[in-house]
């Protein structure tokens, strides 16, 4: 009989210890917001200032997604013993980690749960993930060779978008937020690429959604190659796409297993990006296949509403953020599919290209299983040079549209600089008219794009009624000193310069014979684009003025 109970005392302690030692990760679905704290009318509780005026100067309207989680059903399932990990206001719900199936039934059985899902167990294989680059992405050693200009290794990548003259016009990213959502950042915090980031105070802060507390900056440097496309400001040595940009990082993807919470893991931290007032969200990750596959996605879930990383990355569109995000890099596979979230309607998906502009044979292609074209542009994602982990000076070359995606959505932020009353979609769309495609294919998407081009094309879009006309010059044009203005208008006329979102810099009257002060006044205006507007009674011209 003894040992009949210590043999029923240890199955007992046996299935209780087991139990414990083996949480898993569930997402609970809420039935709705009632009897919520938080009103529409009162976004202040819930929303920065900065978000809130994204709002306001782009006429996107506060809704429901805004309104947080009803923070007594927060309450009510962490009573019953689950730990809470991330909420969603947008998808309604929290993911929490349990031990006990006591406590899984303890939450079904509250009135406003609407289902739960299983997110992450125990692996049925640990997926083998390089602790510096994801899925199919590798280094090589740095071409010393294009270590030759103020752009340094990074030249090549700056330069194939035409990117360094919209920065000699003086956009570098200033007062642009951009949040970067990856796998880990170590050394961020001691690269010598990322010194003026914290010594210009333009680092915004850091947040971990894999690990409760954790630290972003113990695990994968991939974050940090990413990073430093953009960030990276080291002259004549690296300098990346958005050196003045300011910026967030946020840990979302598990590098040691694969599992469906990761997606979950980027829609709180998107949501969280946007209550700060982000402009741009890169993300250098896709989800296809799982560590359990029966979470896998088949190609008739790539249609840009199923996924759940993708429905987040569409309310974050929809909240007036530019998302960008890479293509994947299954292009030489039997699934050679753009991955979630790049399926995404309003997501700028970014495809790699070599320094030749030949398709990576790695990047991946749509269509979106809708029949949409993807990817939308390409960089430079093969033999890009990139950041390295180490508190020196560590560089190397390295494959994947990872890479591809900050590099354009990095100088994208400094094209929004210079057209800050156009809209995340008016970027992207003037983005993908500036594509060296004439006809986008599957490929390819809209190509490689033409910063100056996009800058064209948003400057005399926002300027579409005025006609521009020879009986008036400036010169040179564009400039970096002294100006001239020829004016072949008999009698006086009223000079009017705008700046880039339409503001009233300069009104005086000139005529062919006297036009000192309009001549000084460009002579010394800082770099910028601008609009020239001359109205006489019997003409009204136009003419663009570049100072750098």
């Amino acid at each position: 009989m003894k040992r009949l109970l210590v043999l029923l005392l240890f199955l007992f302690f046996g299935l209780s210890i087991k139990a414990q030692i083996a949480p898993e990760k569930y997402w609970i679905q809420f039935t709705d917001k009632n009897e919520t704290p938080y009103f529409i009318n009162k976004p202040e509780d819930f929303l920065s200032e900065r978000a809130i005026q994204r709002r306001l100067d782009y006429g996107i309207a506060i809704d429901e997604y805004d309104i947080p989680v009803n923070p007594a059903y927060l309450e009510a399932v962490a009573a019953t013993g689950a730990t809470l990990l991330h909420p969603s206001k947008w998808l309604n719900g929290v993911t929490v980690e349990v031990n006990d199936q006591s406590v899984l039934q303890a939450i079904k059985a509250l009135d406003f749960v609407q289902s739960t899902s299983n997110l992450e167990d125990e692996p049925i294989k640990q997926k083998i993930k390089d602790d510096v680059f994801l899925n199919d992405e590798y280094v090589t050693s740095v071409d010393v060779n294009s270590y030759d200009s103020y752009y340094g290794y990074a030249a090549p990548q700056i330069e194939q978008l035409n990117g360094a003259e919209l920065h000699e016009l003086g956009f570098y990213g200033q007062g642009i937020w951009i949040g970067v959502c990856d796998g880990g950042f170590s050394y961020v915090d001691k690269h010598e690429a990322f010194v003026s980031m914290y010594d210009e105070n333009r680092f915004l802060g850091a947040r971990d959604f894999v690990y409760k507390n954790g630290d972003v900056y113990n695990e994968s440097s991939h974050g940090t190659s990413c990073l430093g496309l953009m960030a990276a400001n080291v002259p004549n040595k690296y300098v990346g796409t958005a050196p003045q940009a300011s910026y967030y990082l946020c840990r979302t993807e598990n590098v040691k297993s694969e599992n469906v919470i990761e997606e979950y893991n980027w829609v709180s931290a998107a949501e969280f990006l946007d209550s700060l007032g982000v402009d741009v969200i890169s993300t250098s990750l896709g989800y296809v296949y799982f560590d359990n596959h029966q979470w896998d996605h088949v190609y008739s879930d790539l249609d840009g509403n199923t996924c759940v990383i993708t429905k987040g990355s569409e309310i974050a569109c929809s909240k007036g953020i530019l998302c960008v995000t890479s293509a994947g890099n299954d292009g030489s596979t039997s699934f050679p599919y753009i991955s979630a979230p790049a399926d995404g309607e309003n997501v700028l998906t970014i495809g790699a290209v070599g320094t030749n502009g030949v398709r990576a044979n790695f990047s991946s292609v749509g269509p979106t299983y809708d029949g949409r074209v993807k990817p939308d542009l390409m960089a430079l994602g093969k033999g890009t040079a990139v950041v390295m982990a180490g508190e020196g000076e560590y560089y190397n070359n390295g494959n994947g549209t990872s890479f591809a995606c900050p590099v354009l959505a990095g100088m994208a932020a400094c094209l929004w600089q210079a057209n800050r009353s156009s809209t995340a979609t008016e970027i992207r769309d003037a983005l993908r008219k500036s594509g060296n495609m004439t006809v986008p294919d599957n490929n390819y998407g809209y190509g490689i794009p033409d910063f100056m081009k996009a800058l064209d094309y948003l400057f005399w879009e926002k300027n579409s009624g005025f006609v521009i006309n020879s009986a008036f010059s400036v010169f040179p044009n564009p400039s970096n000193g002294n100006v001239k203005v020829l004016l072949k208008i008999e009698g006086n006329a009223e000079a009017k310069v705008y700046n880039q979102i339409g503001k009233l810099l300069y009104c005086n009257d000139i005529n062919m014979y006297n036009s000192n002060g309009l001549d000084d006044f460009l002579s010394n205006v800082d770099r910028g684009v601008y609009l020239i507007n001359i109205i006489s009674s019997e003409k009204n011209i136009t003419t663009k003025f570049i100072k750098y």
